[in-house]
Formats: C-alpha cells, sequence, structure tokens
C-alpha cells in the first residue's frame, strides 16, 4: 500500500499558497496540510480536501503541531514583517521535515549569504531566509519570481471608483509572472526529485510596461484606463501609506530603474512545466472580476 505524503502549505490563502494548494489537493498521492492565521476562514474557502491548521509565522512555536509527520513545506514568508523570527522558524522547519520550498525573489545574490542579516528590505530579508535555509536544510528550492502579476491587484480600489490610475512609472518595463505558474513550478520542486539547491529565476512570457498591463486589465473588463503618473518624490505617502519608509523608497526605486533596464526574462516556466508560461493577458481575465464590484 502506498503511503501519502504531507505537503504543508504556508500563505494557504493567498495567490501563491492558494495555488499550490489547488494543485495538489486534486492528487492521490498528496495529504495537503495548510497554514492560516484564521483557520476558519481558510477551511471555507479551500474545502474539505484539505486539513487546515491555525498558526502564526511570526510565532514559531504555534507551528510545532502543524509540521508532525510532514515531508515538505511550501514556505510564503511575510517578508520585513516577521525578520525577527526568520531564524527560530527556519530551525523548526528544517529540523521537521526534509524538503523545503521557498517563494523568494528576483534580485537576491545567486549564491545565498549564510551570515547575511535583515536590512529593513525585501530583497534583503528574501537574502536573510534564503542564507538561513541554505545553512541547515536538507532539500530546498529557491523560487526567485520577477514581479509577481498579483502586485497590480493594489490598482484594484482605483479602478473600481475610476477609469484612471494614479501609479508610478508608466514606463516601466516587467515580465510579471501568473502566480499559477509560480504554483506549477512549486508543485514540481516539492513533489519531485532532482530540484535540490537549485534557485529557478521565473517571470512572465513577455516584457510589459505599466501603461501596457493597465491596457490589458482594460480590455478584460471592457473598458478604457488611462494612466495617471505620480510624482516618485512624493509617491511613498500617496502610494504605500501603510509601509515603512524604507520599503515604500525601496519600491519606488526599483520600479524606476525598470524603466531604462526592464525585468529580465527566463523560459524557466516553459522548461519545467512542459507548457508556456502564462500571458499577463490571461492574468487580467482571470482576475477581472477582482477590479470590478465591491472589494473581496
Amino acid at each position: 500500500m502506498n503511503v501519502r505524503q504531507t505537503v504543508l502549505v504556508t500563505g494557504a490563502t493567498g495567490h501563491v499558497g492558494g495555488q499550490v494548494v489547488a494543485q495538489l489537493a486534486g492528487s492521490t498521492d498528496f495529504r495537503v496540510r495548510a497554514v492560516s492565521r484564521v483557520p476558519a476562514v481558510a477551511a471555507s474557502r479551500l474545502g474539505p480536501a484539505v486539513e487546515v491548521v491555525g498558526a502564526d509565522h511570526a510565532v514559531p512555536d504555534t507551528l510545532s503541531a502543524a509540521l508532525d509527520g510532514v515531508d515538505a513545506v511550501f514556505l510564503v514568508f511575510p517578508s520585513v514583517a516577521a525578520d525577527a523570527a526568520a531564524r527560530e522558524l527556519v530551525a523548526m522547519l528544517t529540523e521537521r521535515t526534509r524538503r523545503l520550498v521557498y517563494l523568494s525573489a528576483h534580485g537576491v545574490p545567486h549564491r545565498p549569504d549564510r551570515r547575511a542579516e535583515p536590512d529593513g528590505g525585501i530583497l534583503g530579508s528574501h537574502a536573510h531566509l534564503e542564507g538561513l535555509i541554505a545553512a541547515c536544510a536538507v532539500e530546498y528550492t529557491f523560487l526567485r519570481a520577477s514581479g509577481f502579476a498579483s502586485n497590480t491587484l493594489a490598482w484594484a480600489a482605483q479602478l473600481r471608483r475610476s477609469d484612471v490610475l494614479r501609479w508610478i512609472y508608466p514606463d516601466a518595463r516587467r515580465a510579471p509572472v501568473h502566480e499559477a505558474d509560480l504554483a506549477a513550478v512549486g508543485v514540481r520542486a516539492l513533489t519531485e526529485d532532482g530540484h535540490h539547491g537549485m534557485a529557478y529565476h521565473l517571470t512572465g512570457p513577455e516584457q510589459l510596461t505599466q501603461a501596457e498591463q493597465l491596457a490589458a486589465i482594460g480590455e478584460a473588463l471592457g473598458r478604457t484606463l488611462r494612466f495617471q503618473a505620480v510624482d516618485p518624490t512624493t509617491a511613498g505617502v500617496e502610494l504605500f501609506p501603510g509601509l515603512p519608509a524604507e520599503v515604500a523608497a525601496g519600491i519606488i526605486a526599483s520600479h524606476g530603474a525598470m524603466v531604462t533596464n526592464p525585468e529580465p526574462l527566463t523560459d524557466t516556466v516553459t522548461r519545467l512545466t512542459g507548457r508556456p508560461a502564462l500571458s499577463y493577458a490571461q492574468w487580467a481575465r482571470d482576475h477581472a472580476d477582482d477590479f470590478t464590484g465591491p472589494q473581496r
């Protein structure tokens, strides 16, 4: 009799984690356990086929019971916000499970610096986690994503009210990657051999300016949308009021850099999944409802 392996998914109600759960849940070979700070809400979203446990990354001890019998972990970490708990969390995960797949970001140095400390920025947080994981995990894989297509859901509140988007750098050119593609590669790393020590740079199939991304959303909605550029020197207060100032400044600076140095393209999604990466236009169609009606 085959014994099903248990995969633990953190961030299970988020865009990428939710896709990992969905892609694993239909398999008879794997048991899916999802972590959520609000387990009742997660259980209602994920359905009866998924075991949901309550835990919080920022309090690693709360994950102890969730790790019982776990073979692999998909880790989505709350960058910057939970950095103080990262060392304890990674120690617990790597002690209790064999395989760890971490959702990181493009821009982290190619070889994880095992001495890296968080610096208050998003890439510094990812570098810190990667270094900790590389130092002690039995098997690990890093998914270094370029810009998530789902990051443009930050535009949704404005577009529910108006056809005008106030945002920074309309000519910043990105290679946005669909969360379903990130999850598809993550599922392979969780369930197949041959991915240990790999740091996969994952992108969408094309480079698009932010203005072109907005046009794709408009096409999905059947609306003509207009981009109104915000002055980068004042954008932090207007566009990122809930973020620490240094994090907002890093986001603004990285967008500015992509005007002259676009995000690169890779064929990693196609190479690992055997199919073309999903387009941003497809992502916009998949999320059209998020840009209309009341906030969900």
